[in-house]
């Protein structure tokens, strides 16, 4: 956690001038400045148009005192002026610190897995049992249909083929050598649904 102090700076005054003729004319940025060099001739200003402020910086800590204490609320060209002491604000530590190491590991690809991390198990895979079941009642001859056809897709059929040697009760083969090979079934393709052109999708 970030702990926020504020420090004052005993060198340095802030005054809140509302004559905006301090920072236009050079004549009235000559008297302001008179008013301090009386305290301390190596004063330095800085000039901040758009929060009517002046930072004035001394170099010795009693003449900033005693400027503030003589010249605080006083009337400057028909305006009252008001004299802070600067102060300057601290969070934290004044160095950059890296960043916490929680979830890191998210930026880029680690070289290693982050500490806890476990390798998840392979699920198990599915096996449809009642279309196996299904399938191993069906015949020579028979058919399942897998998928209803709709206005706009086929169906899908599985056809079970017969035996190339006839029946499919596995007999002997010395029955099988006597009987003559039929002829292999010709594979009937499954035919494509009208195409209606007035159907709006």
């Amino acid at each position: 956690m970030h702990i926020k102090t504020t420090k004052c700076n005993r060198f340095c005054l802030v005054a809140s001038v509302t004559n905006h003729e301090v920072f236009h004319r050079p004549e009235a940025q000559a008297s302001f400045e008179a008013l301090f060099r009386s305290f301390d001739p190596e004063v330095q200003f800085q000039y901040f148009k758009s929060f009517q402020r002046v930072r004035i910086s001394f170099s010795d800590a009693l003449a900033a005192a005693e400027a503030r204490l003589r010249l605080h609320k006083t009337d400057f060209n028909g305006k009252e002026m008001k004299l802070y002491f600067a102060q300057s604000v601290h969070i934290g530590s004044p160095r950059l610190e890296p960043p916490k190491p929680d979830k890191q590991f998210l930026i880029s690809p680690p070289a290693s897995p982050p500490v806890g991390w476990e390798q998840s198990q392979d699920a198990t895979p599915v096996i449809n049992y009642d279309l196996l079941c299904a399938i191993s009642k069906l015949g020579p001859g028979d058919k399942y249909e897998l998928h209803t056809a709709t206005p706009t897709t086929p169906s899908v059929v599985v056809h079970v083929c017969e035996d190339e040697r006839g029946d499919s009760s596995a007999p002997d083969d010395s029955d099988q050598d006597d009987k003559p090979r039929p002829p292999r079934p010709k594979i009937i393709q499954t035919r494509r649904p009208d195409y209606a052109p007035g159907v709006e999708q």
